[in-house]
């Protein structure tokens, strides 16, 4: 069960500043250098709830360190834990009216399917690409990645398409597409608002697989910390 639920999602987590929550796809944006950040969620499913949360640093410029956890719990189940850790470099960074693009590596671990030190879990790697457009109303992110998942020996080709739109003052609107060759894409839509431009901000979207059944239709809200220099 926890296989299905978190690893489509895993491979695929939007771990980056700026275009990340709610987004899955990433985007060509690290956090703040010298400082770090942590972007915080849930996704509340009908039979089940998942909580994640990722701080991510970025010590010296253009390395985003990432180190996080998301734990699921189904109805009459207890809960099972996923831990993500994940690298993450730009090349070209992003700028207004411009493109940019990265790579980032990572690994999703999961200690309730194989308990000890050879714990089952998905190898990833991708490339985000970012473009600006009309002064930054309009940001695009695609993603083409790669992800082996140990359990089922399984390799498949990951992408990712979204865009965030300025609706007007405080106010992201965000839509976006994402999944792998082997399987039925997700969508989601929805919004973000700036609590503290530049600071703290919060988020909600729906969701489902494309024509999938009613229960993999979710809501999720977001809360993103991204503090100044603290380094």
């Amino acid at each position: 069960m926890i296989g299905r639920v978190l690893l489509p999602l895993a491979a695929l987590l939007p771990l980056s500043a700026d275009a990340a929550r709610p987004f899955v796809t990433d985007d060509a944006r690290l956090t703040t250098a010298g400082s770090c950040q942590l972007e915080s969620w849930s996704r509340i499913y009908r039979d089940r709830v998942e909580l994640w949360a990722l701080p991510a640093c970025n010590p010296a410029g253009n390395l985003e360190l990432t180190a996080g956890a998301g734990v699921a719990k189904s109805d009459g189940e207890p809960g099972n834990a996923d831990y993500v850790f994940q690298l993450k470099t730009l090349f070209r960074p992003l700028e207004a009216d411009d493109w940019g693009w990265g790579l980032a590596l990572g690994t999703v671990r999961h200690p309730a399917v194989n308990p000890g030190p050879n714990l089952h879990g998905n190898s990833y790697a991708y490339i985000p690409l970012s473009v600006s457009l009309a002064d930054n109303r309009v940001v695009m992110h695609a993603n083409l990645g790669w992800l082996r998942e140990r359990r089922s020996d399984r390799t498949a080709m990951t992408w990712g398409a979204g865009a965030e739109i300025t609706l007007g003052g405080r106010w992201l609107g965000i839509v976006e597409t994402y999944g792998d060759n082997h399987d039925k894409p997700f969508w989601q839509f929805g919004v973000r608002y700036a609590l503290v431009p530049d600071r703290v901000q919060l988020d909600a979207t729906v969701g489902r697989r494309l024509s999938g059944e009613e229960p993999d239709r979710w809501f999720s809200f977001g809360l993103r910390l991204t503090p100044d220099r603290l380094f």
